[in-house]
């Protein structure tokens, strides 16, 4: 691969999470900070994530593998999400915010499958090469945070009570038409099925996966991945929301520590794997869940701020211990003819209906714990997801029998 496709490659990956990290994390402070939404209507405009990872399958098999080159739709998408995104910026209540970001993140979605497909068509060796650009996606994430931190001050208390919240929409909008644009420049690449090929609605959802889930050990980590999206809902809806609610300053750049923590143990994880296993590798994941929220639980803004640091800390391997090895274990298992479809299958069933339902049920426990306007009892908030990742963690080390995975690199 030439420096400079994988300059344009890496560019591509910074822009990609630059936008989706510049309001995303926010999102869940500016929503009852400007427009006094409840936890429900916070649930409803993070599960749109939800609605897109389940309608972006369904744009790329029957439109970007067919028709178009993939490059020219993740253009076309990232212009269509910079207008939507700009309406976001500028909708004075809840009723008009709602349509904009439901489009919007069924804009999106796909384009994260899209850059893949530009980057590993371009790429001569994908398992050496891919990682040194998808990192320039989280470093992309982090920057995002820490410009709308110390650049901007957005989330301070100043920014917040002036509403100056409304410009990471702007920011990310400005940033979207810029990449939206950079995308024609691409290096090309074609549809991976001729048009007069016939594609039907499970070979697009990985429904040919469903074979595996035969085997008693991938059925219940199927069903242990579905569950464990409850308690991440609840991160990705409110933990943005809590810090800013309880006076941590520069929320935003704090939670880019998470993103840092992903790509250390993202490269601890193989050692991990070896050392230790599948299970106790997805065990340890699972218990950092745990951890976590009990931090979140009875950390506070004053003495014991540390332990916010540390459950944001943990998001490395909350996320890279579970669901990282999880894409290895279902790799594994899945053989080469069903290899796509199974990750498709894992992607919907995680990405799409656990998050779906956690957000919803992250939106009502919120909800349920408000004692007045803008003030939350967060310890029995947090209470409720690290219940329910331990009692998923206790299912699956007595259900889920050992067995050996080779880490493909």
């Amino acid at each position: 691969m030439k420096i400079t496709t994988q300059f344009q490659l890496s560019l591509m990956m910074f822009l990609e999470f630059f936008i989706w990290g510049g309001w995303f994390v926010t999102m869940g402070l500016y929503l009852p900070n400007s427009l006094s939404t409840s936890g429900s209507e916070i649930a409803m405009a993070y599960s749109t994530q939800s609605w897109g990872a389940i309608i972006a399958p369904f744009i790329i098999g029957l439109i970007a593998d067919r028709f178009f080159n993939a490059e020219q739709i993740l253009g076309i998408l990232h212009l269509t999400g910079a207008f939507l995104m700009y309406q976001m910026a500028n909708a004075e209540s809840f009723v008009t915010f709602y349509p904009y970001v439901l489009g919007y993140m069924i804009a999106y979605m796909p384009t994260l499958a899209l850059v893949n497909s530009v980057s590993f068509h371009q790429m001569n060796d994908p398992a050496k090469q891919f990682s040194f650009v998808r990192v320039f996606g989280t470093i992309g994430w982090i920057v995002a945070g820490l410009v709308i931190s110390y650049v901007f001050h957005w989330d301070s208390e100043e920014g917040i009570a002036g509403g100056m919240l409304k410009n990471t929409f702007i920011m990310t909008a400005i940033a979207s038409v810029v990449l939206g644009i950079f995308s024609f420049t691409l290096p090309k690449t074609p549809p991976k099925v001729g048009k007069d090929q016939k594609i039907s609605v499970s070979d697009i959802l990985g429904l040919d996966a469903l074979k595996l889930l035969k085997d008693s050990n991938f059925l219940f980590f199927f069903l242990s991945s579905i569950l464990i999206c409850i308690p991440l809902a609840f991160y990705y809806q409110h933990a943005g929301q809590f810090l800013g609610e309880i006076g941590v300053s520069n929320p935003a750049a704090k939670m880019t520590l998470g993103q840092a923590s992903e790509v250390i143990f993202m490269l601890l994880l193989p050692f991990f794997f070896k050392r230790f296993g599948f299970k106790k590798t997805l065990l340890v994941g699972m218990l950092a869940w745990v951890i976590r929220y009990v931090l979140f639980a009875y950390g506070n803004s004053g003495e014991l701020a540390f332990m916010l640091i540390i459950g944001i800390t943990l998001h490395g391997i909350c996320y890279d211990f579970f669901f990282v090895s999880g894409q290895i274990y279902t790799d594994s298992k899945a053989g080469e003819k069903f290899k796509s479809a199974a990750q498709g299958l894992i992607t919907l069933a995680t990405y799409g209906l656990g998050m779906l339902i956690g957000f919803y049920v992250a939106g009502k426990i919120t909800d349920a714990n408000l004692l007045s306007e803008g003030q939350h009892d967060w310890t029995s908030i947090w209470i409720f997801p690290a219940i329910f990742a331990g009692v998923v963690l206790l299912l699956f080390a007595v259900f889920f029998k050992n067995e050996k995975i080779q880490y493909k690199k």
